[in-house]
């Protein structure tokens, strides 16, 4: 029986093939070394150790990290090369029609093992969110076309996603019991008054913003007009509507002037700037692990879920201009990850009862006759014990929070700073725009400009 045990492990473990990343491994620990090295000056050490994981289970994953940290370092090209690899990964599982040999060793795996063991298909605001990145690779590396390209498809995606989220709700009500609820409440208290996962304002107002870059104005107000539903109380986002409502003449001018007062219109020897500053990195998430017996046989089950948040991020003060200049949240990405759990919680509780069932009757089948517990039994509940590992695996180099800012300002150099940041020198050319991306990691803060 013992031998039997062993072979019947071995032969699982053997199904998912080499690609063992997360299995045994949290995600987290995995991806905290990288996290810390984005404060310091060599924000892409081991870049190509954590890029040479693209090829296994959680591809899809190390592509949008190592994206996301050559981004953050200004290596737009390498940051364009490895998106578009979690682009093609995303594209290949749509167009997968039938189910491989290989996804059925992941589901047999997963049922034996953990969650950890299905390859990482990350949730619709990553995908939304790796096109807009995409996007401002192409902008910063002055393809203006390309980027409009992704954020269209970042748009499409927000559509897509919440047709989809529509469509689960059913079973979302038929599989409803107290866990569920008890959890679903929790989470939800975390996310505050974000509701889902896929309606992102950050990504609205990139998209927006390029628009009205491309000289496009009509789009331009649709998108913010997305984006302020979704964000209503940032003025910035509120001034954005009066202007172009005012320039296009359109008839929610008035109403829009009423709530909000008028826009301010640039003078001839002006220029915009338009800050984006992301802040800090999303939370990971924790594993809660309840043991149990039935019948004798010890068992667990581990869920991800996410701790309460630390206290909020105020509004960054950007300096060096002709006053001081406070940016505003347009969205709060750690809200969006604490949604996307709790959309995907039925089905993981799905899997998790399956997974439970499955180990039972192994423990069953490891008995002797005489219902005795012998050394096969008893190496089964150990290994149900130590395989049982919640699925922690999140894209944990994206900001925790986004924040933006506007202004026109009289053309010129500007020395400006970000809250306690180093200042950078930012030049203002008249009737142009000159977008400053800053990215806040740690106590390390980086400034990207680029003049359109």
């Amino acid at each position: 029986m013992l031998k039997s045990v062993w072979v019947l492990l071995i032969l699982t473990m053997g199904l998912t093939g080499c690609a063992f990343n997360s299995v045994f491994v949290n995600y987290p620990s995995q991806i905290a070394p990288y996290r810390q090295q984005l404060s310091s000056d060599a924000p892409t050490a081991n870049i190509n150790e954590l890029a040479d994981n693209i090829s296994g289970n959680d591809g899809l994953l190390y592509a949008q990290e190592s994206g996301r940290i050559m981004q953050i370092s200004g290596d737009f090209t390498r940051s364009k090369t490895y998106y578009q690899q979690a682009i093609d990964a995303y594209q290949a599982f749509d167009d997968k029609a039938t189910v491989s040999a290989s996804q059925l060793g992941a589901g047999a795996s997963s049922i034996l093992l953990n969650d950890n063991a299905i390859p990482y298909r990350g949730p619709g605001y990553e995908r939304i969110m790796l096109h807009q990145y995409q996007a401002l690779n192409y902008l910063f590396s002055g393809d203006t076309q390309g980027a409009l390209v992704e954020v269209r498809r970042s748009n499409e995606l927000q559509s897509l996603e919440q047709a989809r989220y529509q469509q689960s709700q059913k079973s979302v009500q038929d599989m409803a019991n107290g866990t569920i609820d008890a959890q679903i409440t929790q989470l939800s208290q975390e996310a505050g008054t974000v509701t889902s996962s896929f309606l992102n304002a950050y990504s609205y107002y990139i998209t927006g913003l390029l628009h009205e870059l491309a000289n496009e104005p009509n789009d331009a107000f649709i998108d913010y007009r997305k984006a302020a539903q979704i964000t209503p109380n940032n003025t910035y986002l509120q001034q954005d509507l009066v202007r172009l409502a005012k320039q296009l003449a359109m008839p929610q001018y008035d109403e829009f002037k009423r709530r909000w007062g008028d826009a301010v219109l640039p003078t001839e020897d002006q220029g915009q700037v338009v800050f984006i500053v992301e802040r800090s990195f999303v939370p990971e998430k924790q594993s809660i692990t309840v043991p149990f017996s039935i019948d004798g046989n010890w068992q667990t089950a581990s869920l991800a879920t996410y701790q309460p948040q630390r206290q909020l991020l105020g509004e960054s003060k950007i300096l060096g201009l002709n006053q001081v200049l406070e940016a505003q949240s347009i969205a709060n990405i750690d809200a969006l990850a604490i949604n996307a759990l709790k959309e995907d919680l039925p089905a993981a509780l799905f899997r998790q009862a399956a997974r439970i069932y499955a180990k039972y009757q192994l423990n069953q089948s490891s008995r002797s006759n005489n219902n005795q517990m012998n050394v096969g039994a008893i190496a089964m509940q150990i290994f149900n014990v130590i395989s049982e590992q919640a699925d922690r695996r999140s894209w944990l180099t994206l900001p925790r929070q986004a924040q933006i800012a506007r202004e026109f300002i009289a053309a010129g150099d500007y020395n400006i700073g970000l809250n306690n940041s180093q200042n950078v020198q930012i030049t203002v050319k008249p009737n142009r725009t000159t977008l400053i991306w800053a990215i806040e990691t740690g106590n390390r803060t980086r400034f990207y400009s680029i003049i359109i």
